[in-house]
Order: C-alpha cells, then structure tokens, then sequence
C-alpha cells in the first residue's frame, strides 16, 4: 500500500474517533474501553476535565508502550498519538461555539453513535496494520509478557475499564457503556473486510459427483476443487467437491445439487471474505 494512502487511513480513522469521543462520548459521560472511557470513570475521581485526561493518557501510554513494545509500536502509533489528541482539542473548540445542549442525548444513543464512529475509525487504523495506541497499550504488555492470547488481553483491560466505571457512576452506565464496545467490535469487522464480498463455501459428497460436477461449472457457473476424502466408516475412497459462490447464487445450487441426488449431502459454511479470480472487485469490473 502506498505511503500516502496509509497516512490518509490513519488521519481520517482517527478523526472519526474523535469525532465519537468529543460529540457523543465525553458529553454523555459513555463508558467505553478507549482513553476516553478511562477519561469519564476517573473524572469523579480526580475531577480533572475529561479532554485533557483523554490526551494526557493517549501520550502517557504511547511512552509506556515505547517502554514495553519496542520501536515497531512506537512506528506503528506515533500518528495517531500526535493527530488524535489533536483532532480531539479543535473538535471541542468547535463543540464549545455551540450551545450546551448540542450533544447532549438519551446515553443509549450516545453509545450507539459513538460505538459505530468509533468502530469505523479503529477498523481504517487496522487495516493499514497500524495502531492508535492509548488502551492498545495495556493490551499489549499483558499480550506479550503473559500467556494470554491478544483477544484476552483486550477483554481483560476492557472489564477492568467497566469495573472502574460501576465503581464511580453505577451498574446502568457501566452496562450502556458495554453496548458501545459492543457495536464499536461489529463496525471494526465490517470496516475491516470492506470491499470484500461474504460468499458460503459449500461442500458435497455424492455417488453422482461427476454430474453435479458439470452442474456445477455448467448451471452455476462457478469453480469447483475436487478433494478426497475417505468414509470414517467403510473406508472407501469417495470424492468431495468444494466450491465457493456468492450467497445469493446458493438457492440455485442447492436445487441443481439435490436434482441430481436427492441424496447427496451438502455442508455449507459462511465465509467472510473472498479474494480472487470470480470475486475480487478488481476482476469483476
């Protein structure tokens, strides 16, 4: 990927998480698992403003993780380190021209727009391979100086993040906050796999392999990859045909299949992403 491209992947990811913090989460007092969530549950605590808090451990974790992850994190961060907290202080001047009552909303709603903002953000930063820092850090150095797997690690720091949260503001806040981790986690995967098409990868195993082979190259027109395979049971060597289509193609198949064999027996398995010949945009257009 080019360099330019990378750093316009970065700029904008971070400024849409900017824009989730400073106009749904920092108003509404949202729980979530980034520095602005840590930000809202310690603000009762010290009573320090939720803005500079928010950019004061963006940069003071970005040194730790230098500390503890070396100079490949510190590469893989340091734009977002610099850009976010940034973003975030112009964003809330521009927040501070207009009347208080703005962003202010029901916490559920605050938590769903700041949930997708927020996920659509991390998932651009992500799909560069690079990082945005701030509660990545934590992640991180648990990841890395423990046993624990990296979705661990991240749940971890974000229950740690909750805990915090019913401590200073209750159960109902702490439980809306989990909402926007919630929807924050789906767009980040559907960012991720953007301009890639979710197909089904079906497999058959039929006496009329051979037939429901052309049927498959000829009626569905799509590829078709034999594999052996043995019966657990009997032993005897039987083919399995595996082929990979777009989910609105799977009707047709399984009609053309069973018309065939009433009796062949089909597994079907939801694949997110496919790339080459017959589903890359690029070879499609």
């Amino acid at each position: 990927m080019k360099q330019w491209k990378m750093i316009m992947y970065i700029l904008l990811g971070n400024f849409l998480i900017a824009c989730g913090t400073t106009f749904f989460i920092l108003p509404n007092n949202i729980l979530n698992g980034g520095t602005a969530g840590v930000a809202v549950a310690l603000q009762p605590l010290f009573h320090i403003d939720t803005v500079w808090m928010t950019n004061a451990l963006t940069v003071g974790l970005y040194g730790v993780g230098v500390i503890f992850l070396g100079k490949r994190f510190a590469m893989r961060s340091l734009i977002s380190t610099i850009c976010y907290p940034v973003f975030i202080l112009l964003l809330n001047q521009y927040v501070n021209t207009l009347p208080r009552s703005t962003f202010i909303m029901p916490a559920y709603l605050a938590s769903i727009y700041s949930g997708l903002l927020l996920g659509v953000g991390l998932g651009l930063v992500f799909r560069v391979d690079a990082s945005t820092g701030g509660m990545d850090v934590p992640a991180l150095i648990l990841h890395k100086y423990t046993q624990l797997s990296s979705g661990d690690a991240v749940m971890i720091v974000d229950i740690a993040t909750v805990a915090l949260g019913i401590y200073t503001y209750g159960l109902v806040p702490a439980l809306i906050g989990i909402l926007s981790v919630y929807i924050s986690g789906a767009a980040i995967n559907r960012t991720m796999t953007l301009r890639s098409q979710a197909a089904k990868n079906v497999m058959i195993i039929s006496d009329s392999w051979q037939v429901i082979k052309e049927v498959l190259l000829n009626e569905v027109d799509r590829g078709v990859t034999i594999l052996e395979g043995h019966g657990g049971y009997t032993g005897n060597s039987r083919p399995v045909l595996m082929c990979v289509i777009n989910q609105k193609q799977y009707p047709k198949l399984e009609q053309a299949v069973l018309h065939k064999d009433p009796h062949a027996f089909i597994i079907v398995n939801d694949v997110q992403e496919v790339k080459g010949y017959g589903f890359s945009y690029e070879e499609d257009s």
